[in-house]
């Protein structure tokens, strides 16, 4: 005699999930914000995070990432919840928050140019060695002038950026905390207005971009400040509101000088009274300094005509010319790029978001100083238009924190590189330079054997 039970087959049991399984997008989180928790707790030690450990974080945070673009890209049903995007976002911010500035000092020049705003009413026009015998300065920000770089220089940062320094100063003097926060809200408000240029999937390439994190949340650079309202001032303009478009290019300009190269791009369609604005609000944000003695010309004008660091094809020239006329060589060619550029684009019939990431890559190949924040210009128009060369350069370009100040070298110039730097950092960049043209060429080779196939902004 059988069992008269009912029978039971392993197809039809339902076995419950103790744990759920993990999406992509968490799975890739959880390894980033392991290298960010590592790094906020080495920054907390004693003297700086050593190189390798800073170096590691970045380079598997950046896989981590740019695998989860890969696969999102591939798997376009699986959309990328903007929601878990920033959520990550914002808690790699806080791990800078919590780990503070690494292999930086420039803090302290915020620091010192929020304490002048504030008691004097202009962080210009008096150089901060003038107050290194004052007894009225308090014992606090004594100590902080004392860390000050180029203590024989006016401030170079905008009026725009100094009233950033200004509110860190109001929510605790001296507290590079208080700047920190501001900073990360407006970083967190570009990803916003990136969200609304790009995919989610292609700006999770800059919300969770290592260099942003570091230079960003950890390092209180305030670059974003201005790349933020240039963002903006995009965004208006493609909604065609030119007005407030052309304020936000005047408070970008206003943060940081560099926002003056995508000011005719941004207002191309613009009326003289929208350009009169523009004029306007800059008029403005100078004039009460200028009336009291100073603006941050004067220091731009020094950074202009001396300042090399980390230079790319400025490197090539200076041997073979005054170092003037090599300046003058690479003003000249970035000059007509940008010309020619703009020609173009006005020319076109459509109001596309204009190519920042050529223009500012062309500025960083040519320009003398070649600062790791300064990609934070290019790397939004690299999350609108993604390249292999422009995310590989925000990994390569943290090669320049390989300087014998950080390795302690003593027989090393404090910002010089030791010889294998430069040749791997920018070699890196043009072998993924030359991954795009060969992805273009296939694609073009693809396009002309099936004319209906649609080009994907996406990946030019």
């Amino acid at each position: 005699m059988t069992g008269a039970g009912p029978r039971v087959t392993f197809a039809r049991m339902r076995i419950p999930r103790v744990l759920p399984s993990l999406k992509p997008v968490d799975a890739a989180g959880l390894g980033c914000a392991l290298a960010y928790g590592v790094l906020a707790w080495s920054a907390r030690q004693s003297g700086e995070p050593p190189l390798i450990l800073f170096l590691g974080a970045a380079v598997w945070a950046a896989l981590l990432t740019f695998g989860l673009y890969a696969y999102h890209r591939r798997h376009p049903s699986e959309a990328l919840s903007p929601g878990r995007l920033i959520g990550w976002a914002i808690l790699f911010r806080i791990f800078g928050l919590f780990g503070g500035p690494i292999y930086e000092d420039d803090f302290y020049r915020y620091l010192w140019d929020a304490y002048r705003f504030a008691q004097d009413g202009t962080p210009y026009g008096v150089p901060p060695e003038a107050f290194f015998t004052d007894l009225a300065v308090p014992a606090q920000f004594q100590r902080i002038l004392d860390q000050v770089n180029y203590p024989e220089l006016p401030t170079i940062y905008g009026p725009v950026t100094q009233l950033i320094f200004l509110l860190g100063y109001a929510l605790s003097p001296g507290s590079i905390v208080a700047l920190q926060g501001p900073l990360i809200l407006v970083d967190l408000a570009a990803i916003g207005l990136l969200l609304r240029l790009a995919p989610a999937r292609a700006v999770l390439l800059y919300a969770w971009c290592p260099l942003v994190v570091k230079e960003i949340a950890f390092t209180a650079h305030p670059d974003g400040i201005a790349v933020c309202l240039l963002l903006s001032a995009i965004v208006m303009s493609q909604r065609g509101r030119l007005r407030p478009a052309a304020v936000c290019m005047a408070l970008a300009v206003g943060a940081k000088v560099l926002a003056l190269l995508l000011v005719p791009f941004v207002l191309a369609r613009a009326r003289p009274i929208d350009w009169g604005v523009f004029a306007g609000v800059l008029l403005l944000l100078y004039l009460p300094f200028a009336w009291q003695g100073g603006t941050d010309l004067a220091t731009l004008v020094v950074f202009a005509r001396e300042w090399e660091f980390n230079a790319a094809l400025f490197s090539f020239l200076k041997p073979w010319m005054s170092n003037p006329a090599a300046r003058a060589v690479c003003g000249l060619v970035l000059a007509a790029g940008v010309a020619s550029y703009l020609v173009v684009y006005r020319r076109s019939a459509s109001a596309a978001v204009p190519r920042g990431d050529w223009i500012y890559g062309g500025l960083l190949a040519l320009w003398p100083v070649v600062n790791a924040w300064y990609l934070l210009w290019l790397l939004p128009f690299a999350a609108i238009r993604p390249s292999a060369w422009a995310w590989t350069a925000s990994v390569a370009v943290l090669l320049s924190y390989v300087t014998g100040l950080n390795l302690n070298d003593l027989q090393m110039e404090p910002f010089g590189h030791p010889p294998w730097v430069r040749p791997v950092e920018y070699g890196l960049i043009l072998l993924a330079m030359g991954c795009d043209a060969i992805r273009r060429a296939r694609r073009r080779a693809g396009q002309r054997a099936d004319p209906r196939r649609p080009d994907r902004i996406e990946g030019r």
